[in-house]
């Protein structure tokens, strides 16, 4: 498990004020326990089901820091930290956000409902079984899962999930990049659950 000492906190719901970092000074920072602390983390999770590409996942480190996500869930052959193209993508956001890592998306989640009550499973997907991302009811405590570049999410996972969710596409591209995805997923699962933040 990565970043085991972070911990887990349950005060939800509200993304506390802490001190603000530009990306110059997150390159530069360290992981600072008592920081760390005053980040009321939301119940969101993020679950990498075999995502090569090392930018995209340091950009999805990127994505979990702005939304305070409870933790990346890295999968299969996702690249973990510490590597270089992560941290820079991520702009050492890797030392603020927990994760840890699984053989295989499916674990993961199982993993996770054994640990987290009424946890909702969301997979970002096209699939005849998916809805519009802006159509689904999105519950506390709510994981994400994003796939592999080319061949998605996992049939296994898709099974699993709760939804499917499907963003529109109306040029002659089919799928849109995988980080790219989950930021419109995920700020519209901060819109429907409620989370505020302070200031």
């Amino acid at each position: 498990m990565g970043n085991a000492g972070f911990g887990r906190y349950n005060n939800y719901c509200i993304i506390a004020l802490v001190k603000k970092l530009d990306a110059k000074s997150l390159r530069l920072s360290t992981h600072d326990p008592e920081e760390y602390k005053k980040i009321r983390k939301n119940p969101i999770y993020i679950i990498v089901d075999n995502v090569l590409d090392t930018y995209n996942i340091g950009a999805i480190f990127r994505l979990a820091d702005a939304v305070a996500a409870e933790r990346v869930i890295l999968c299969a052959g996702s690249e973990t930290p510490p590597n270089h193209r992560i941290k820079k993508a991520s702009i050492n956001t890797t030392e603020w956000v927990a994760w840890e890592y699984f053989p295989t998306a499916i674990e993961a989640i199982k993993d996770l409902r054994s640990k987290v009550k009424d946890l909702q499973v969301v997979a970002v997907e096209l699939d005849s079984r998916s809805m519009p991302y802006d159509k689904i009811d999105y519950k506390s405590p709510v994981a994400v899962v994003v796939g592999h570049e080319t061949d998605g999410v996992s049939e296994d996972v898709l099974k699993e999930a709760d939804y499917i969710a499907e963003l529109p596409m109306y040029g002659i591209n089919i799928s849109l990049n995988v980080m790219v995805s989950l930021g419109i997923v995920l700020y519209e699962v901060v819109k429907g659950l409620g989370l505020k933040r302070k200031g």
